[in-house]
């Protein structure tokens, strides 16, 4: 008896089957052939989802994103973990890396003939990571920890900056360099939500930084 999946379900199943064969072998080392014999179904099935293997990835993405989002929006809403604790959880809810590796989706997202698929990511994450964390900066206002008449758009220009410096120029930044720039942050973020110093400290755990240097 054949078994009549529903669409949304085989269009998983293709894309568990991709990212299991872009984390083995990388994404040019994947062909569609490959991906429809491990999700066992039939090439029509695949093409009546995905025009082409970049579209898949594409699809990855997105659905990363969304899962990223998610798990971060059910730390936040989490009222019994202190602010700084939730805010510090929260973000590392969002961070698809959480070894500090990059995987085969962030790798791909950087390379320059992905740079449209790269430039989605950060508009989605620019939409989507502000609400999420603004629960958490109303409540450190309210607790008085934050002092800041305008916490969106201060949300915004931390999203916006972590998208460029230490997401876009991520390769680039390494020791001294990377230290200070996450020192630099952390001194802005003290300002821009009117924290005392040294409240938004821990957010160096953010950046897997290891380096003999650092105070």
């Amino acid at each position: 008896m054949r078994i009549i999946k529903d669409a949304d379900v085989r269009k998983n199943e293709i894309l568990d089957a991709a990212q299991e064969l872009f984390n083995m072998n990388g994404f040019d080392g994947t062909t569609i052939s490959a991906i429809i014999e491990k999700a066992g179904i039939a090439r029509g099935t695949v093409y009546y989802h995905f025009k082409s293997k970049e579209d898949v990835l594409d699809a990855l993405i997105e659905r990363h994103c969304e899962r990223l989002l998610e798990e971060a929006k059910q730390i936040a809403e989490d009222r019994n973990i202190p602010v700084m604790k939730r805010l510090i959880q929260t973000l590392l809810a969002m961070n698809g890396d959480k070894d500090g590796t990059p995987g085969v989706l962030t790798q791909q997202m950087h390379r320059p003939q992905n740079a449209l698929m790269h430039q989605k990511t950060h508009q989605t994450m620019l939409e989507g990571i502000p609400p999420i964390l603004m629960g958490i900066i109303e409540d450190g206002i309210k607790e008085g920890i934050f002092h800041t008449p305008y916490p969106y758009e201060c949300l915004e220009m931390v999203v916006a900056h972590v998208n460029t410096v230490f997401d876009d120029y991520s390769d680039k930044l390494t020791g001294e360099a990377l230290l200070r720039r996450i020192k630099a942050f952390i001194f802005n973020l003290e300002r821009l939500f009117g924290a005392v110093p040294g409240c938004f400290d821990s957010v160096i755990t953010l950046f897997h930084f290891e380096n003999g240097s650092e105070e």
